[in-house]
């Protein structure tokens, strides 16, 4: 079993106002001398992964975790069907990303994150290449079309059944895969609870299935969480899959020529059947300063040689020169 560091408690939070009536959670940890690091959480919309502490030397990191837009400790919180989500895109995040940099007074920091957290921090070091000091990326998605389609459709030759209950579950839709989408976006935000409640249920339990083959896996990781964190996770997450996140199909590959000089640690589980490692692999082909690791045991969920493998990124870069 890999040992991880000590998981440091805050040592300081706050609400940020990012306006639109917007307030974002975030907490500081570790050594407020030390090499600052934002951990950028997945979902969208799962909230800050506090469990990630541990893969930070508390002596040598200054880690910031944050709640995104509406979820989390975060206000108002998507579970409210009332809470607009307009102002909530991946331009508004990666502009609430800049503004608690200063408001922390750090110059940069190193990006740490999976999964949709992979999406918005390339998306955000692309656009602020000269706040970034590294990356470590443990499960790559861009959340291109592509992938969302098969996410959302393609795995299901793998699952025909289970694909079958998750689309009838957005009731008459005529159309594909984002038809879909974006008809559990209006369930997921109507005023009747009953519906909000089936409409959770039935996409957190698709994303449990998604990722019930992996030999290292958690059951039902989606759907035991709290209601309320598994209704504005949902919501949140068809309110960005249904609009592909309003980004450019295929733009963070496009444009990783912007990460020249960031030194990244890609580490993608083999196993990945819900995001197949062939985006990290296309990725680290056009970021010269990646490395990618593939985990032949692992897949979305970790196993602990990926831990082992993301302990072992940040330790590297803890000794790094912040500015190289």
């Amino acid at each position: 079993m890999t040992q991880l560091h000590p998981p440091a408690e805050p040592y300081a939070e706050g609400m940020l106002d990012v306006g639109d009536g917007n307030r974002i959670h975030w907490a500081a940890c570790g050594n407020p001398e030390g090499k600052p690091a934002a951990v950028v959480h997945g979902g969208p919309g799962s909230g800050a992964w506090t469990s990630t502490r541990g893969y930070f030397d508390p002596d040598r990191y200054h880690v910031v975790l944050f709640d995104q837009r509406n979820c989390g400790r975060s206000t108002p919180h998507a579970s409210d069907p009332a809470t607009d989500l307009t102002h909530n895109t991946t331009g508004h995040l990666i502009a609430d990303m800049e503004l608690l940099r200063e408001h922390l007074g750090i110059d940069r920091w190193l990006l740490f994150g999976g999964s949709w957290g992979s999406t918005l921090l390339l998306a955000y070091a692309q656009r602020h290449p000269e706040r970034v000091s590294e990356i470590v990326i443990a499960g790559v998605t861009t959340t291109t079309r592509r992938e969302l389609d098969w996410l959302y459709s393609g795995v299901g030759r793998f699952f025909p059944a289970e694909l079958e209950r998750f689309q009838a579950g957005a009731g008459d839709v005529e159309g594909g895969t984002f038809d879909v989408l974006a008809a559990y976006a209006r369930l997921l935000a109507d005023p009747d609870p009953a519906v909000r409640g089936k409409a959770a249920r039935d996409w957190s339990t698709w994303e449990d299935t998604a990722i019930s083959l992996e030999p290292h896996g958690v059951p039902n990781v989606y759907s035991d969480r709290p209601s309320r964190d598994v209704l504005a996770m949902t919501r949140i997450c068809a309110h960005y899959f249904s609009n592909a996140a309003w980004l450019e199909e295929g733009v963070l590959i496009r444009e990783a020529h912007r990460l020249k000089g960031i030194p990244g640690k890609l580490i993608h589980g083999r196993l990945d059947l819900s995001g197949p490692v062939e985006t990290a692999w296309e990725l680290a082909k056009v970021w010269p300063d990646a490395d990618l690791r593939v985990i032949e045991d692992a897949g979305h969920t970790g196993s602990d040689t990926m831990r082992a493998a993301m302990r072992a990124a940040l330790d590297e870069f803890a000794v790094r020169p912040a500015r190289g």
